[in-house]
């Protein structure tokens, strides 16, 4: 007769020091993926800068309230903090999610596009053309040109959720936090589809971040990621006069987070429906880019 089963950790149980250094993984990315910085996180969540960075680094055995303080600050559940098993698909799906498993980033990319243009959603449903991506990638740029172009609005989302809050971007972040700031950014895109039949849009760089409000935008826009590689993004912010990637521990300590920003959204940014690198490219020529592939979106005889 066979001996019921012990209950015992298996190699793959992550000991006590290996699941602090995943939590503070964790906590590290997402605060990357929203754009926060960790003054901004200590003074919203009441946990002191110091110990956030021995959060980060795997140094520090937090506690579960501190956490839960720490998730309602970047507006998510505490959950998203705890590394858990992926979950297998329905066993009809078996072969589907065996198939996902076996590609690479960009095929799961063009994967996602064909699926969404075959199924997703109707063309009829579409407000124009919106352009997401970091800071530095060319997003008024190219997005006000596109916009002149067709004769169409270009509308910064940044603008309308300043309007809409009657307060500065980096005011309203500050001083009412990342919940609030999220709330009017989907008010703002609301009023963006609702106002304009069609337009060109420019989204914040973190919206991505927000599952419920990209899902809208991607379902009422077509959907272009301006990227360029890290040194450019960096460059172009700094000639713009926005000295903060260089500000604080330094630029060196800037790039390093700008990386990590970047690595940390880009499964996110790959969902768009079309990708424009501006990196060792005149403007020019992203622009007649641009224009032959999203000019079709910006049409009314549909």
């Amino acid at each position: 007769m066979k001996a019921p089963d012990k209950e015992q950790e298996t190699p793959a149980d992550p000991g006590p020091g290996e699941l602090a250094a995943r939590v503070g993984a964790r906590v590290r990315a997402i605060r990357s993926r929203r754009g926060m910085t960790r003054k901004n996180l200590a003074r919203h969540s009441q946990v002191s800068e110091r110990y956030l960075a021995q959060l980060e680094a795997g140094a520090a055995n937090i506690s579960l309230s501190l956490l839960a303080r720490i998730a309602r600050a970047l507006g998510v559940n505490v959950i998203a903090f705890l590394p858990v098993a992926q979950q297998a698909g329905p066993p009809q799906h078996e072969a589907l999610y065996e198939l996902i498993g076996t590609l690479t980033a960009d095929q799961l990319g063009q994967a996602y596009r064909i699926l969404k243009e075959n199924l997703a959603r109707d063309k009829q449903s579409l407000r124009g053309v919106a352009m997401v991506g970091l800071r530095g990638a060319g997003k008024s740029t190219l997005g006000s040109s596109l916009a002149r172009h067709n004769q169409v609005p270009f509308v910064k989302l940044d603008e309308t959720i300043a309007r809409l809050s009657g307060m500065d971007i980096g005011d309203l972040i500050s001083l009412r936090g990342q919940h609030v700031y999220r709330r009017f950014e989907l008010q703002a895109l609301q009023h963006a589809i609702t106002d304009h039949r069609h337009a060109v849009l420019e989204a914040g760089g973190s919206l991505i971040s927000e599952q419920e409000t990209y899902r809208l935008l991607r379902q009422h826009y077509y959907t272009v990621w301006v990227r360029a590689v890290p040194e450019d993004h960096m460059a172009r912010v700094i000639a713009q006069g926005d000295l903060r990637p260089i500000t604080g521990a330094g630029r060196t300590q800037g790039m390093e987070d700008l990386r990590l920003i970047l690595d940390e959204r880009e499964p996110d940014y790959r969902l768009a429906d079309y990708t424009l690198m501006t990196s060792g490219r005149s403007v020019a020529d992203c622009v007649s880019e641009l224009v032959r592939r999203c000019s079709p979106m910006l049409k009314a005889s549909w």
